[in-house]
């Protein structure tokens, strides 16, 4: 199920049911140029740290936002056939109905090494900060950029039966179809600690900076790696869907209420998310968070330093509902 709502660093969009998109939050290195209010067909979109990149129904897409490096080098202009988007910190990469990748921005840590130009049967692809993730049809996933974190350990060439990926920072989870995880990269607040190993039963898996979230069949939760937070999350139930920000995360409750732990340092967890109900999506920030609710409206909580919760928000509707409907004809 293809998202309705994104959010980068300190900014977030929302896809509307017309296909044009909102945004909102810091708008410093441009991550809310107006120029994405000319975009039509939107049927997906994916947050780098300050920009963007909308995928449009006829396969092509388009990029706003910081373009230092070339974020949005024009190169992208002339990908066609395009059916899924991931951004990295400084980098996106594009999956095309062929099952091969296209990558851009300055290769300033191998990011789009050409050696991902070799990968094919390519089916869904994720980025970290400096590294992406691709999985491939036949259960097996190739990875590339940035190692210095181990965030490209040949570990993974042994993985098979490989169902969904996830990135964080500097490291990656994969969810197996016999419902347990492997998880590689950088280690040093045990975003790999190995009780991972123990999980049984996972249906999703989410990254944040340095811990991840896995979501059980029976609707509870296993979380691991940074681990200065409340484990408050081990009474949650009845969840079925999590996100994670920088040092926060949010879980949906199958009632359309939501659960939020962690750092509060930014308000991050304020209670108001209390009040929220009839929420069917959610997506996390680096200290903010957005919640879809059912009336195609948005509720916004966190940090609002850079305006990630600007109350202009409020004036939103006919956000898209999220659905499997999302496939390029």
């Amino acid at each position: 199920m293809n998202k309705s709502i994104m959010c980068g660093w300190n900014h977030s969009v929302a896809l509307k049911e017309d296909g044009t998109i909102e945004c909102w939050g810091n708008n410093e290195l441009y991550q809310c140029d107006p120029v994405y209010k000319t975009f039509t067909g939107i049927i997906n979109v994916a947050c780098g740290h300050s920009h963007s990149v909308a995928l449009k129904n006829d396969g092509t897409i388009e990029c706003w936002g910081d373009n230092e490096g070339n974020k949005w080098d024009t190169v992208y202009k002339t990908f066609t056939g395009v059916i899924g988007v991931a951004c990295g910190t400084d980098h996106s990469v594009a999956l095309r109905d062929t099952g091969t990748l296209e990558c851009w921005e300055t290769d300033l840590y191998y990011q789009f090494d050409s050696f991902y130009k070799t990968f094919t049967g390519v089916i869904d692809v994720a980025c970290g900060s400096d590294h992406s993730v691709a999985l491939k049809d036949d259960g097996t996933i190739e990875c590339w950029g940035h190692n210095r974190f181990n965030q490209c350990d040949p570990v993974y060439k042994t993985f098979t039966g490989v169902i969904k990926i996830a990135c964080g920072y500097y490291h990656s989870v994969a969810l197996r179809s016999d419902g347990t995880i492997e998880c590689w990269g950088n280690n040093d607040s045990n975003q790999c600690d190995p009780v991972y190993k123990s999980f049984t039963n996972i249906i999703s898996v989410a990254c944040a900076e340095y811990h991840s979230l896995a979501l059980r069949s029976d609707g509870t939760l296993e979380c691991w790696g940074d681990n200065n937070y409340d484990p408050v999350y081990k009474s949650f139930t009845n969840i079925t869907s999590i996100a994670c920000g920088a040092y926060h995360s949010v879980a949906l409750r199958s009632d359309g209420t939501i659960e939020c732990w962690g750092e509060n340092e930014e308000n991050q967890c304020d209670s108001v998310y209390k009040s929220f109900t009839g929420v069917i999506d959610v997506a996390c920030g680096h200290s903010h968070s957005v919640a879809l609710l059912d009336t195609g409206t948005l509720e916004c909580w966190g940090d609002n330093t850079r305006n990630q919760c600007d109350p202009l928000y409020k004036s939103f509707t006919n956000i898209k509902i999220p659905n499997d409907d999302y496939i390029l004809k």
